[in-house]
């Protein structure tokens, strides 16, 4: 039996990939800072390289699904050196400390690598990146800083796997956790909001692509799988590889679609484009759309949850 071992397992796609390794017959550990359930997930303060020396020899795991990172771009813009110590830093020590055991890393990264500019979209695993905010250049340094980890090592043929994700939406504990899931809150408070007082505005500009966090997981599992494959070992697989949903909206459209689902009223909230908006310090890009075919070339299946059908399950909405 083989053992998964997964950091930011208290965070919203950790769990689900913690999950989706158990469900598979894996034996599994998550880690996590603060919210921790042990025996199932315990506390591992990821910038204390002696600690994740001292449990990857303990656990010993086949692979690591690396899910710990600041990934709120408003966060990274007000503490750009914690940003990096965690996204980069940690990443890279991770990466050294699970190559020299012969650990398969994935590391989790991000579609705000790249700037997002019109017409640039989808984007290839080739494309250049150009990040547009804190979040999204820690992210990139994080990515470069774990491949070059394997590029110096003789050993490290498909030993470590950079994996892009749009954003993320699941169960989860607090809305905040997602920046699809708040929107769900966004449009319960707008309920409240009373006839001359100020609407809540929500963003009708930009493109996203939500993918479900139960879909990664299944996705980090299957990489494992394959790449743990003996009979890939003279193989050489890509390095870098990119998942996505194809259901593209924007929040204004996913708000709507809750509003439906909900039976909810929209006299609370509008739509706004950026222009109307004084900005916030963050860029946000216009359209990340990740190009998956570097996942189907190696026959994982790139499929995903429909949008609609999971929120209805989720808040119990089916209708007869």
């Amino acid at each position: 039996m083989k053992t998964a071992l997964v950091t930011g397992a208290s965070g919203l796609l950790g769990r689900q990939v913690q999950k989706a390794f158990k469900l598979d017959d894996w034996n599994t550990l998550g880690t996590g800072l603060s919210r921790i359930s042990p025996p199932e997930v315990i506390k591992l303060d990821i910038l204390d390289i002696k600690e994740i020396e001292r449990i990857l020899d303990e656990v010993k795991p086949d692979v690591v699904v690396h899910c710990a990172a600041n990934r709120f771009p408003d966060s990274c813009n007000r503490n750009p050196d914690a940003a990096k110590q965690l996204n980069v830093e940690a990443s890279r020590a991770l990466a050294k400390a699970t190559l020299s055991r012969g650990i398969f890393l994935i590391y989790i990264s991000t579609d705000y690598v790249f700037s997002g500019r019109k017409g640039e979209a989808p984007y290839k695993t080739a494309s250049l990146p150009d990040p547009p905010n804190v979040y999204g250049q820690t992210k990139l340094d994080g990515e470069r800083a774990v491949l070059r980890i394997a590029s110096q090592s003789p050993n490290a043929k498909n030993k470590i796997v950079v994996l892009r994700v749009p954003v993320l939406y699941g169960s989860c504990d607090e809305p905040s956790e997602s920046a699809v899931n708040v929107l769900m809150s966004q449009l319960w408070s707008s309920q409240k909001i009373k006839e001359g007082e100020p609407k809540i505005k929500v963003d009708d500009y930009a493109l996203r692509f939500p993918t479900n966090t139960s879909d990664v997981a299944r996705v980090c599992r299957d990489i494992s799988k394959l790449y743990l494959d003996p009979a890939n070992v003279n193989h050489d697989l890509p390095s870098i590889l990119q998942f996505s949903s194809e259901d593209q909206m924007t929040k204004w459209e996913i708000i709507k679609t809750f509003s439906e689902i909900m039976g909810l009223p929209l006299d609370g909230i509008m739509p706004f484009k950026p222009e109307e908006s004084p900005k916030d310090g963050v860029q946000r890009p216009y359209d990340c759309h990740l190009d998956t075919s570097s996942l189907k070339d190696l026959g994982i299946d790139v499929n995903t949850v429909d949008f609609r059908t999971w929120w209805r399950r989720e808040v119990g909405a089916f209708r007869h």
